[in-house]
């Protein structure tokens, strides 16, 4: 409703502003009509051409000045949404071929090596609330899995599988939210968002008692929908804390970045325990870009990065829970500065959810909430959500999210084309990555589905 509102008022605004142009528009005298003291030529009066020169510059300007007002508008307030496709990061299009083909190409030739489970246990975010209205139906793959999610008239959001049992109909794709249930465009079945039982057929008599859709356990918090994921079917043991400050509207919304991943899950949280990467991947300025073979310029080598990283898994009742402290420094012509120094508490709760949390005098407080979902057993979608101090110009969070997009997307060019090693050869200085397997290795079961190759092809 909050972004209905919003929509709304932006729309009277532009009206309003878009009527006061047109009214001076039309008032505009055109210089010529005094020099020439009426003096335009007769066809031009028959016309209706008498000031038009005029008309058409003003015409120009205020084009051009709401664009300008847009422009400006979306710098200052509007959220910052980078959303990249899947070929679009991480690649190294060459000899004439496009960023798909280089990307195809290596997804086909890369060694994907002895590979844990693929879909751990635990909580996975499935899209951001605001996305999600009231009535609303949206059809996501995760897990491997197609999902319809779907907010019911009191506003509460349900998770169910997306076929219809009765002839396989998606019911993400056309069907109709009617009350707190999902109804099939196919037939007219539907089904309860609360346990996925069938409630109505309009051309029958009885319902069938077995008549229902999986339903996912799910919550929303933080501004996002999740849902639970157990390969042997079990209830959530735990859940994924609330941050206070979203709940209550003291920090709000100021723009999310998504990345799709080609690579196993567990890489992407194990590069909080790869403390040494920091030192050599991030090192160099945000300004020397994304692509490793010139983020090491000279050109760009008068701003630095410093990092001094602690990770360690938390003890019972919170185990499944690990932290990351974070320190970093920056320094630009060889001179420390202060004033940019930030600590950064990277707290990750299960196998797809990490609150970053920033605390700085200056810049203020705020949280980036990174989240990691399965959406095949080799694609990861990455999405990075970031809710700050609302009296802070929104300028501050949308540089902060896009200096850490800067930073996530050398790691992507890494992961996209790497390999995952299950016994990897490590100094003593690379101890915290054994540890943080080991502590990973707790949101997998005996039965959680492993990736398996028959002649070539994934037989999952």
């Amino acid at each position: 409703m909050e972004g209905q509102r919003v929509s709304l008022l932006r729309k009277m605004m532009a009206v309003v502003v878009i009527s006061v142009i047109a009214g001076i528009i039309m008032h505009v005298r055109d210089p010529l009509d005094s020099i020439l003291g009426g003096g335009y030529p007769e066809l031009w009066r028959k016309a209706g051409l008498v000031g038009a020169p005029a008309r058409a510059v003003a015409c120009i300007f205020a084009g051009v000045l709401l664009l300008a007002m847009g422009w400006l508008y979306r710098l200052l307030f509007a959220p910052l949404e980078l959303l990249r496709t899947r070929d679009e990061v991480g690649y190294i299009a060459e000899d004439g071929r496009s960023r798909a083909q280089a990307a195809n190409e290596v997804r086909r030739r890369r060694k994907t090596g002895e590979l844990p489970p693929v879909y751990p246990n635990g909580w996975y975010r499935v899209l951001d609330s605001h996305m999600l209205e009231r009535g609303d139906v949206k059809n996501v793959t995760v897990l491997g899995e197609q999902v319809a999610v779907f907010r019911g008239t009191e506003g509460k959001a349900y998770v169910v599988d997306a076929y219809c049992p009765h002839l396989g109909a998606n019911l993400a794709v056309g069907g109709r939210v009617v009350g707190q249930s999902i109804e099939c465009p196919f037939h007219g079945w539907q089904f309860r968002g609360e346990d996925g039982k069938c409630v109505r057929i309009p051309y029958a008599e009885k319902v069938p008692e077995f008549a229902k859709v999986r339903c996912w356990p799910s919550m929303e918090t933080n501004g996002q929908v999740l849902v639970w994921f157990h390969c042997d079917g079990e209830e959530p043991g735990w859940t994924v804390p609330e941050q206070g400050e979203i709940t209550r509207g003291e920090w709000v919304y100021r723009g999310r970045t998504e990345h799709f991943i080609n690579a196993h899950i567990e890489e992407i949280p194990e590069n909080a325990a790869d403390i040494a990467h920091l030192a050599h991947l991030h090192t160099p300025g945000i300004v020397s870009g994304v692509d490793l073979r010139y983020t090491n310029s000279k050109t760009w080598e008068f701003v630095r990065h410093d990092w001094k990283v602690q990770w360690e898994a938390e003890s019972e009742p919170h185990k499944h829970c690990s932290r990351m402290l974070v320190k970093h420094a920056l320094t630009v012509f060889g001179r420390h500065w202060p004033l940019l120094d930030v600590d950064v508490l990277a707290r990750q709760v299960g196998p797809g959810v990490v609150f970053l949390l920033f605390d700085h005098s200056f810049l203020g407080r705020g949280v980036i909430l990174h989240c990691v979902t399965p959406v095949e057993p080799l694609l990861q979608c990455v999405s990075h959500s970031i809710f700050y101090q609302s009296n802070i110009p929104p300028l501050v969070p949308k540089f902060i999210l896009r200096a850490e997009c800067i930073q996530f997307e050398r790691d992507v060019m890494i992961w996209n084309n790497k390999k995952y090693i299950s016994k990897p050869l490590l100094v003593k200085e690379d101890s915290a990555i054994q540890k943080h397997r080991r502590w990973f290795s707790q949101f997998y079961s005996d039965n959680s589905p492993r990736l398996r190759y028959q002649h070539d092809s994934l037989d999952f």
